[in-house]
């Protein structure tokens, strides 16, 4: 039998954070085999597997409930794929929505028709779906003290959701019209509009330098952050992303 493998050994081999592999734990994702007297985690050979299942489904985009379904055998794989199948269209008709409502922006912007206060957020998700979604993103990543704020959120009312979603979607288009303009990632402008966007974050999370780069980095690499980037503006996931790095490096460290 293969020699058992420290939590960080496997860390090394799967490129999976510790604290991921923690949080896996914690949730019954992904058990170790056992751990010592010291409560460090140990895994064999069937729980390396079982994370090389993990992460190809999570390739594949589906979240952590559905993959332990999948893996525990109460949703196959078939139907588990089907229903993301859905999602997926679904997701493609509101970017599409989402799409011509910033063209329509656009027009606006310059002489065009005045749209009205629900046009203006035609095609952006639910609030309730995009927070489920960061906590699940940001905690898996950075923690559970990156989603302590998810649970005050829940208590927000309409009007604070809609003043919130308004802040983030002027912080976005600020960073596209800059991205337009030619203006670099790292000029004090766009440092200045990404300030914009970390006071809209923090009505979410309060990120320190490390976590807010590697936060960047998800908005380009994740296909469900950069289509939203990408539905305002091509480019702006990697303008952003870099951007972001810019910023902690200048103003977070």
């Amino acid at each position: 039998m293969d020699e058992p493998l420290s939590i960080v050994q496997v860390s090394k081999a799967s490129g999976v954070t510790s604290r991921t592999l923690r949080h896996y734990d914690d949730i019954g994702l992904l058990p170790p085999a056992f751990a010592d007297t010291s409560g460090r985690r140990y895994y064999q050979r069937e729980q390396l597997i079982r994370l090389q299942q993990i992460l190809l489904l999570r390739e594949l985009g589906l979240g952590l409930d559905t993959i332990a379904e999948v893996l525990d055998g109460s949703v196959s794989r078939a139907e588990a794929l089907r229903l993301h199948r859905k999602w997926l269209l679904a997701e493609r008709d509101r970017l599409d929505r989402l799409a011509d409502t910033v063209a329509r922006t656009i027009e606006e912007l310059e002489g065009g028709e005045h749209m009205s206060a629900k046009e203006l957020f035609e095609g952006f998700s639910p609030h309730s779906e995009k927070a489920k979604w960061l906590a699940e993103e940001a905690v898996e990543r950075w923690g559970e003290d990156a989603v302590q704020s998810h649970e005050r959120s829940k208590r927000w009312s309409d009007e604070k959701w809609d003043a919130v979603k308004r802040q983030g979607a002027e912080a976005a288009e600020r960073l596209a019209e800059l991205l337009r303009e030619g203006v670099p990632a790292d000029d004090e402008r766009a440092l200045d509009a990404v300030a914009a966007h970390r006071a809209w974050l923090e009505n979410f999370w309060t990120p320190d330098a490390e976590s807010y780069t590697g936060l960047g980095r998800l908005y380009s690499d994740d296909e469900r952050f950069r289509g939203v980037c990408e539905a305002i503006h091509p480019g702006l996931a990697e303008y952003l992303r870099d951007a972001m790095a810019a910023y902690a490096r200048a103003r977070m460290s």
